[in-house]
């Protein structure tokens, strides 16, 4: 059994077309996204398109929530600006996608559990199994990490939400990330500049006569396409995008809208 798990596309279908050829000589049984797939980037609606040609299992992230009904949920601070870009770019992304991408977007499941063998079943959320917005991260308490986890133990476990590809062990099994396909980012960048990687990040994972296997991937895309895919939008922050993918970095903090 092999499963790609991707997370994080963030509207950015260049990106996403990049995982795609990099597995299409492939035997996969199933592709899985870990959520917030839609809102942020310049193309909402060639995402939605591939998801659906796709078949993929679709988790709903805060980002899919946010798209389709506009309320915050986390507890992270967010500055009056960027919340109304947020707001702004809400908008704009509402005007890209047909009621039936909606519908789509609106079907979305919390969790996903996918049989692997007779010993091994994968659960697949955003932040964590009880909420979207729970962050897991490297330096999360060990306290903190097993409050979020520890009943699922009996599980592989598979989340997205921080853009950020990591394992850690939960009792026999173990806690990973994918990292990001459509926004990786360095998280220890200065706070006064904010740089997106240019590149896509999923992870393989297969189980074979009892033999678990994770492999984290990491592919460039080309960001040019990406570019020129902003410009040709209407997106509502193309150039605040554009200097976010070059060494200059930009006078807003966090990543792009």
């Amino acid at each position: 059994m092999k499963v790609i798990v991707i997370s994080d596309i963030h509207g950015n279908c260049v990106a996403l077309d990049t995982v795609l050829a990099d597995i299409q000589h492939e035997s996969i049984d199933k592709i899985v996204c870990l959520g917030d797939a839609i809102q942020g980037g310049p193309q909402p609606a060639e995402v939605v398109q591939r998801l659906q040609m796709l078949g993929c299992l679709m988790v709903m992230g805060n980002a899919d929530a946010w798209l389709l009904n506009g309320e915050e949920t986390g507890e992270e601070v967010i500055s009056a600006e960027r919340l109304q870009k947020l707001h702004v770019v809400r908008a704009w992304s509402l005007t890209q996608l047909s009621a039936a991408a909606l519908a789509f977007i609106g079907n979305f499941r919390p969790t996903i559990t996918i049989g692997l063998s007779a010993e091994h079943n994968l659960l697949c959320f955003h932040g964590s199994p009880n909420s979207f917005d729970d962050l897991i991260l490297p330096s999360t308490p060990e306290d903190a990490f097993q409050r979020l986890l520890n009943p699922y133990t009996g599980y592989l476990l598979s989340g997205g939400h921080t853009h950020l590809q990591q394992i850690r062990r939960l009792g026999d099994g173990f806690f990973f990330n994918p990292g990001s396909v459509g926004l990786a980012y360095n998280h220890q960048q200065n706070e006064t500049i904010f740089r997106t990687d240019p590149w896509a990040e999923y992870a393989v994972l297969s189980v074979n006569d009892g033999r678990v296997r994770l492999e984290f991937r990491r592919v460039p895309f080309d960001v040019e396409a990406l570019m020129a895919a902003y410009r040709n939008s209407g997106h509502p922050y193309v150039e605040e995008a554009v200097v976010q993918y070059t060494q200059v970095g930009s006078s807003g903090v966090g990543p792009p809208v």
